[in-house]
């Protein structure tokens, strides 16, 4: 067996290879990005072979060319490989080589390397993300020039057409020469970007009908097509976590915990380095579940726990139990059924494996 540790960068990957024994046999290599060809043929002689590679932005397209018979793709959590970061001679060289010695001495955290159809739909998702996110900020700037004027409007009404007829009848009065630049560059950009939105909300649409995992999560009130399609590019397959806690942690719905010698457990907040794609989509779901489902099982817990603890914790709360329901619905391929959700007898039965890794507030 061998293990090829590459430092990939934008230009370059630097490719070191050991043996079982963590003994160097090739290396330390520079390879240009323009020359697959070459990696391929300096790693041809080694099999079995594992591949380590850190999680960046170069990844994908090494996980492509390396792909071949006895040859094991390894991505590594970067943010959790602290003997590289905190090193204190960091050159390319070492950083590969120490990457492969790791994956020897079984010290990898490794990520689940995503296919590349569940990265197109990342893809797509993102894309939109950042036009609507864009979009806001534009419709932001043009408050912040009403607000300059002792000017108001609510925050929907500007996209709509009685909003237009409102800064062109009573605000437009009120504003200064460059002021009215601002605002009408900045409808036109809001203006140009609305049929793009539409355009990708079908194209969402239909990716997530031709996925029966995106139909089944659809079943739920609150999860449409774009929430359907988030969660199965982040979450599939489900078989990837062993319990719904596990999808809890990964979605970061998990409180910090603590514990120092006889001091008890301390709980505190989520982490802020998960999955925000994740628990976001599951997040915003329990709000819109809330309002279309107001008698549903998780309808009354989000009641219960917001009387008890205010509804920033509540939802949070109601999240990682949605969370819970959906990997019962993936992992059995049920429905939702409402009031009577077979994820409640799941949620019951998981809640001894939990114990095996701290446990969760419900």
């Amino acid at each position: 067996m061998f293990v090829a540790g590459i430092d990939a960068h934008t230009r370059y990957v630097v490719l070191v290879v050991v043996d079982r024994v963590g003994e160097r046999v090739l290396g330390p290599t520079r390879v240009p990005v323009t020359a697959p060809a070459r990696l391929v043929e300096l790693l041809a002689p080694y099999r079995p072979l594992d591949v380590v590679v850190e999680t960046s932005s170069t990844w994908p397209w090494l996980a492509e060319v390396v792909r071949a018979p006895e040859v094991h793709f390894v991505l590594a959590h970067a943010r959790r490989l602290r003997a590289i970061a905190e090193a204190n001679y960091k050159r390319d060289e070492i950083d590969a080589e120490l990457l492969a010695r790791m994956r020897v001495a079984r010290l990898i955290p490794e990520v689940y390397p995503t296919p590349i159809a569940q990265r197109e739909w990342a893809t797509l998702l993102r894309h939109r993300t950042t036009l609507v996110e864009q979009r806001t900020a534009w419709v932001n700037r043009i408050h912040a020039q009403l607000h300059s004027c002792g000017l108001s409007l609510e925050r929907g009404r500007l996209l709509t057409r009685a909003g237009h007829q409102w800064l062109r009848t009573v605000a437009w009065p009120r504003l200064s020469l460059e002021q009215r630049r601002l605002l009408r560059t900045h409808v036109r950009l809001i203006a140009s970007v609305r049929p793009l939105v539409r355009a990708l909300d079908r194209r969402i649409a239909a990716v997530a009908a031709a996925i029966p995992e995106a139909q089944l999560l659809m079943s739920i009130p609150g999860i449409g097509t774009h929430r359907a399609l988030v969660i199965c590019a982040e979450t599939l397959p489900i078989t990837r976590f062993p319990s719904a806690g596990h999808l809890a942690s990964y979605a970061g719905l998990v409180p910090r915990t603590s514990q120092s010698g006889v001091r008890p457990i301390r709980h505190g907040a989520i982490p802020a380095g998960a999955n925000r794609w994740l628990r976001g989509a599951l997040v915003r779901a329990v709000v819109t579940h809330v309002q279309h489902a107001p008698t549903s099982w998780l309808s009354a817990y989000y009641t219960a726990q917001k009387q008890r603890v205010g509804w920033p914790v509540a939802r949070i709360a109601t999240a990682r139990k949605l969370a819970r329901a959906l990997h019962a619905m993936l992992r059995t391929q049920t429905p939702w059924h409402g009031d009577a959700s077979p994820a409640i007898s799941q949620d019951v039965a998981i809640r001894s494996e939990e114990s095996s890794y701290g446990h969760m507030p419900h």
